[in-house]
């Protein structure tokens, strides 16, 4: 069934059919978008509503676009179910996170292969027993590319996406203490997860479902 829409602009997203490329890299922050952009061969700006900023242009002979999603999950579900409806198949997320191992340093590279699902979002749409992992093309076209660019300091690794930037990833404050996470840092740490972050979660379960591709860095 094809589920792309070719003339209506997606409510939140503000994109149609042909705006966006087949291959799509996921900022959270809308002012990333522009700078992703400058490292292309050409470039044009597509959309700027609410969170949703979007470029499309080509690098390297192959069109490409970025759209960013904002923070957190639920926004991530959006981006992922409209810009599918216009035809994108493959997601690259690109954002910062927070490390739980302590042999991970600022400004390493962290490449999900697949992320715990304290999200909550993923579960309007399938059981929690469902995995969220990566595409394996997308995967190990990351660490290729890793590779080949001489990056040293990458990780390759399991990554917990949660709902909450405070109380979910244990930044306690005075009145965020009702429910007790405070284990929940230590038991992932002994799990082997890598990082906290918003939105992997989320898109490998949905890309999953939708026949997409993705990853996340």
């Amino acid at each position: 069934m094809n589920h792309t829409i070719p003339k209506e602009k997606q409510y939140h997203i503000a994109c149609k059919k042909g705006d966006l490329a087949d291959y799509l890299l996921v900022p959270g922050d809308p002012d990333r978008v522009k700078k992703i952009a400058e490292f292309w061969d050409s470039a044009r700006e597509i959309s700027c509503h609410r969170e949703f900023h979007s470029f499309t242009g080509e690098y390297k002979g192959v069109p490409i676009s970025a759209l960013s999603s904002g923070i957190g999950p639920a926004c991530m579900a959006i981006v992922v179910n409209e810009a599918r409806n216009v035809g994108v198949h493959t997601f690259i997320r690109v954002g910062s996170t927070g490390a739980i191992q302590e042999d991970i340093n600022c400004g390493d590279l962290i490449i999900s292969s697949a992320a715990v699902r304290l999200d909550y979002t993923s579960n309007c749409y399938v059981i929690p027993e469902y995995p969220a992992v990566a595409s394996y093309e997308v995967l190990l076209a990351l660490i290729e590319a890793a590779e080949k660019l001489k990056i040293n300091n990458y990780h390759v690794g399991v990554t917990a996406t949660t709902a909450d930037f405070y109380a979910g990833q244990n930044r306690f404050t005075a009145k965020a203490s009702a429910r007790s996470t405070e284990n929940l840092t230590s038991m992932l740490q002994k799990a082997g997860v890598l990082n906290f972050e918003m939105e992997t979660a989320t898109l490998f379960t949905l890309a999953k479902l939708y026949g997409l591709r993705a990853g996340s860095i």
